[in-house]
């Protein structure tokens, strides 16, 4: 088991996660097209061109999925009961095809749970940024974790 159980994790605690990923047309093509967004803005780099971009922009909830995607080895894989919210989703700065992202992970908050002795709700901060060390994509992630077992 990769990931961490509750009682394993502190406030203030920072993930630097080792993996890092560039984001290919693929990806953007496939991602947007599974999910039905059929916006120009992700599909049509003609229509890109012309505006302030000047070329197409990666569908954010791709890059949302990615930034916790890449946090969970280090921190929830295997010891996670569920997911229950993203909250203040932010996506500062555009990503393009070709940006190469880097994740970091904070622990924001921890607290025991009231329905579960063996578990704990943890809030994560996730952030990702780019090649140029621009932040591009931020949130607030709350889980059911597991405590270690006694």
């Amino acid at each position: 088991m990769a990931g961490l159980w509750f009682d394993e994790l502190s406030i203030g605690q920072v993930f630097r996660h080792a993996i890092r990923r560039t984001v290919t047309e693929t990806d953007n093509l496939l991602f947007s097209t599974l999910t039905h967004n059929p916006a120009q803005l992700h599909l049509d780099a003609e229509y890109m061109k012309d505006s302030g971009y000047g070329r197409i922009l990666v569908n954010s909830t791709f890059t949302l999925g990615l930034m916790v995607g890449v946090s969970v080895g280090d921190t929830t894989l295997g010891t996670a009961i569920a997911n229950l919210g993203w909250d203040e989703v932010r996506f500062p700065a555009p990503v393009f095809i070709g940006d190469t992202l880097r994740i970091e992970t904070e622990v924001a908050e921890l607290r025991d749970s009231k329905s579960r002795p063996d578990a704990g709700i943890v809030t994560f901060l996730h952030r990702a940024y780019n090649q140029r060390d621009e932040l591009v994509a931020s949130c607030r992630r709350s889980g059911l974790q597991r405590k270690k077992p006694v």
